[in-house]
């Protein structure tokens, strides 16, 4: 048994010169090495603006760079033939591949339709603004760079629900589209804006069957293609779970252990999360929104924010099995629409509480392996330089999770500036076992059980920053220290 870690491969601003798939193939040993069982990589398919833009803007879920299409053949990332080397040569190093799959929205419509549409009030999207009316919409897409190559589909105004600008009237909005699909917006679990159904671009209806058996049969032609391992479904919150339900019950149908896990972000709503986890039956994962939240609140509040409730109200605390938990996204990093950034003081105290602990499984992010440099706009408008650095001991505490973090875990969750934990370890591996110990205020100590086991064994702190050495008793209890907003890994002594 090996503890899963995931990595998130990419972030919003990685450079659009498409070179990612050839650095995935490079560095696919070094991945392996570092103790990454899963690497989750972004959208493959051509985005409206070519190989300019991250996928998320998708376009033609078929083009994974191997067409002239919206000005290039590769994507931002590179062809379709570098994405197929990437995927084997991570395969090769026993690395699963996770394929982030957009189903919300299409953009860049080939040609534009006369539709009937009603106005829609964008804050509150249950109250429609007058009657219907005729608008000119880009909602017509026909691939004329693939012809017809892999998929015939025409998709047009029938399989979309909404669209957000009326071209004859140069006029952004959100207008409902009128099908013979049912009126308004479908339903999904969500009451934000008062039915959150609509997102972007033009928003697809589920409720067209035509459209689900699409999306289904580029499911069964993607994995033949890529044989990927598992999906990061984007945008969930805004998606019927009812056709998730159909749609990875199909895909299971083909490759039964396929991992999913949805995008529902909803920080600080815990019940949200695990109404949508029974409306899809506990068929995905979801990403721990919640924790996040907490710990992007713990890292700005510093001494004043309670330890003893970080894991209050986290989907991890009730469904660990389902919980994908995170540090940082590529929607929370600085200048992204979901902004809510961990502080780096405390980036190596989360990253513990992620990867070190039992419960769920844990995702880290490129930056915090690489760093990143880019530059953005605020939102209010001005220039801004973005420098992320590396964090500290991450690559420390991921070699904890892979050598140490195994057995039973007792908690003592119990000070609202110094946390910890132990692992008791297991024949397995070898002089596993740990002990974790964080601070966000001063100095501090926790006296903690790691078991019988370690009876009289001397521990050090893994990560070097406290030199202390600890013996364990008869009782299989040590005391277990931490430095002043910092976090140690007590593991045996070499």
């Amino acid at each position: 048994m090996v503890n899963g870690t995931m990595m998130q491969y990419f972030h919003w601003y990685y450079p659009a010169d498409g070179s990612l798939w050839k650095q995935v193939k490079e560095k696919a040993e070094e991945i392996a090495s570092m103790g990454i069982t899963a690497l989750w990589l972004p959208p493959a398919y051509k985005g409206k603006e070519g190989g300019a833009t991250p996928g998320y803007d998708v376009y033609d879920l078929y083009d994974l760079g191997e067409f002239d299409q919206k000005g290039s053949v590769r994507t931002k990332y590179g062809t379709k033939e570098e994405y197929v080397e990437a995927v084997n040569a991570l395969h090769e190093k026993g690395i699963q591949v996770i394929v982030d799959v957009v189903f919300n929205h299409k953009g860049g419509a080939d040609e534009k339709e006369r539709i009937k549409v009603i106005r829609v009030d964008p804050e509150n999207r249950n109250v429609f603004l007058g009657g219907a009316f005729d608008i000119d919409a880009y909602t017509k897409f026909t691939f004329p760079g693939r012809a017809g190559k892999y998929s015939q589909f025409i998709w047009d105004y029938k399989c979309f629900t909404g669209v957000d600008y009326a071209d004859d009237l140069k006029e952004s909005g959100i207008f409902s589209i009128a099908n013979e699909y049912g009126e308004g917006w479908e339903d999904v679990i969500d009451t934000e804006k008062g039915n959150y159904d609509y997102l972007m671009f033009d928003d697809i209806e589920f409720r067209n069957p035509a459209v689900r058996e699409e999306l289904k049969n580029w499911g069964a032609w993607y994995l033949d293609q890529i044989h990927f391992d598992g999906v990061r479904l984007d945008a969930v919150k805004h998606i019927s779970p009812k056709f998730f339900n159909e749609w990875l019950g199909y895909m299971r149908s083909i490759k039964p252990d396929l991992f999913a896990v949805g995008e529902y972000w909803a920080p600080g709503e815990l019940p949200l999360l695990l109404k949508y986890i029974d409306a899809t039956e506990g068929k995905m994962s979801l990403f721990d929104a919640p924790l996040h939240h907490n710990l992007c609140n713990a890292s700005k509040l510093g001494k004043d924010y309670d330890l003893s409730t970080i894991f209050n109200n986290s989907f991890v605390s009730v469904r660990p099995e389902l919980a994908v938990t995170v540090v940082a996204n590529h929607d929370t990093q600085p200048l992204q629409s979901l902004e809510a950034v961990v502080e780096a003081w405390f980036k190596p105290l989360a990253y513990a509480l992620i990867l070190l602990r039992e419960g769920g499984y844990p995702c880290i992010f490129y930056p915090d392996i690489y760093g990143a440099h880019y530059k953005d706009k605020r939102k209010d408008g001005s220039d801004c330089e973005i420098f992320l650095q590396a964090c500290r001991n991450l690559d420390k505490l991921l070699i904890a999770r892979n050598r140490f973090a195994y057995g039973m875990q007792r908690s003592y969750i119990d000070h609202p500036n110094c946390i910890g934990w132990t692992r008791e370890g297991i024949d397995e591996h070898e002089n596993s076992g740990c002990a974790v110990v964080l601070s966000n205020g001063d100095d501090g100590f926790k006296d903690m059980e790691i078991g019988k086991r370690h009876t009289d064994k001397v521990f050090t702190d893994f990560l070097q920053n406290h030199n202390a050495e600890v013996t364990i008793n008869n009782d299989g209890w040590g005391r277990f220290y931490a430095l002043a907003g910092s976090v140690s890994v007590w593991v045996i002594k070499n």
